[in-house]
């Protein structure tokens, strides 16, 4: 009871701003060009990145779209930086925030892109002639950028500013959203019936292997739908709507250096310091304990921007175990590039896990596909 009471405040804002969006009292607008909005209600933990670099893969397979340019736009969370900014896969994470950043180095062709103003952003990527005149993106990198086919909305669903052609919500599968509760009492940063919301919904983080009765029983216990079919991978919300849910799992690749002077040997040692600066490690530190003896963790907030007394701290569990491999993710690794003060020795022993998705299935895969693509050409 007293819990509700304290929600109760925060809980009513949002209602009343999505009442005004839905009544049509505040405007959404539509970009100049298809875009698909990828994004959550909880904070952190689903995975929008991965997801979002899943998308550029597939979306360059399917021929409607492979040759076509496709762009990220996101908001650069905690970036030091304003307005709209192209992302140079040279730059520091504290220009255009970890992920984009990460996402840039990754796929070098995409023209990947951060603002606050989404609306601005896809305007500014649709017609790249406005920022020649646009104080706003005085400081883009690529003057010579070529409009835009299509645009990713990197954590874009609260965003309702804009109407993105395609809403895709990612739930993480251990974590469903009408089982928790609103900031500061749960991870809910939104409504958990916005989930219903969206034309897709991915639950993430699922078990590698699910039999469609086991997908239809989670769906009917944990999300408001009914008539949900595992072939069609379409269920009928309560309010008539139709929403398609998927289901994807988690790759984690072999080690790899971060730094050039990083030494192969250490990826052999048979303990591991894991450190990270994410939502959740428990999935990462499982992984690893297939290979390595997880010895130790560090626990930083997420987006954390290592500091030099960051790096001391990791240099003192290094020493208390020289011969472990010093293993953190890709998205932490974009911000320790940017440290310039981390001894040599370090260096050495410092490792990330590449992550990728995918879907359970190949049927599930080619539904997704299909769909998407039927949605941004109609």
């Amino acid at each position: 009871m007293i819990d509700n009471i304290l929600l109760a405040p925060y809980y009513m804002a949002l209602k009343f701003r999505h009442f005004l969006y839905d009544r049509g009292i505040r405007k959404s607008r539509r970009a100049e060009v298809p875009t698909i909005s990828v994004g959550n209600v909880t904070v952190g933990g689903t995975g929008k990145t991965p997801h979002t670099e899943m998308l550029l893969r597939l979306l360059a397979l399917e021929p409607a779209w492979a040759g076509k340019n496709i762009a990220v736009l996101s908001r650069g969370y905690k970036r030091k930086t304003k307005g709209f900014q192209q992302v140079s896969p040279d730059g520091p994470a504290s220009a255009y925030g970890d992920e984009p950043l990460q996402i840039k180095r990754k796929f070098p062709h995409t023209t990947v892109a951060v603002d606050r103003d989404r609306i601005q952003g896809c305007s500014f990527l649709a017609d790249p002639v406005k920022l020649k005149t646009s104080k706003k993106a005085r400081k883009c990198i690529d003057k010579d950028m070529q409009a835009q086919d299509l645009i990713i909305l990197d954590d874009a669903l609260q965003y309702r500013a804009l109407t993105p052609t395609v809403s895709i919500m990612l739930m993480d599968y251990n974590r469903p959203v009408f089982k928790d509760r609103l900031m500061p009492l749960g991870r809910l940063r939104d409504l958990p019936e916005r989930a219903l919301k969206a034309d897709i919904i991915i639950i993430t983080k699922s078990p590698a292997y699910l039999e469609d009765s086991d997908k239809k029983e989670y769906v009917s216990r944990e999300l408001m739908v009914r008539g949900f079919n595992p072939q069609t991978c379409e269920a009928e919300t309560p309010e008539g709507r139709h929403v398609h849910i998927f289901f994807t799992k988690i790759r984690y690749s072999d080690i790899e250096t971060i730094f050039p002077e990083g030494e192969h040997r250490y990826s052999y040692s048979k303990q591991a310091v894991l450190f990270t600066g994410i939502a959740n490690d428990r999935p990462l530190a499982m992984y690893l304990s297939d290979t390595y003896k997880v010895i130790e963790k560090l626990s930083f907030p997420d987006h954390h921007a290592f500091t030099p007394a960051d790096i001391k701290k990791i240099g003192k569990v290094s020493d208390a175990h020289p011969t472990a491999v010093l293993v953190t993710t890709e998205k932490d690794s974009q911000r320790l590039l940017d440290c310039k003060k981390i001894p040599g020795t370090l260096r050495q022993r410092m490792f990330r896990v590449p992550i990728t998705v995918d879907f359970l299935s190949d049927e599930e895969r080619s539904a997704f596909i299909s769909l998407l693509d039927s949605k941004l050409r109609g």
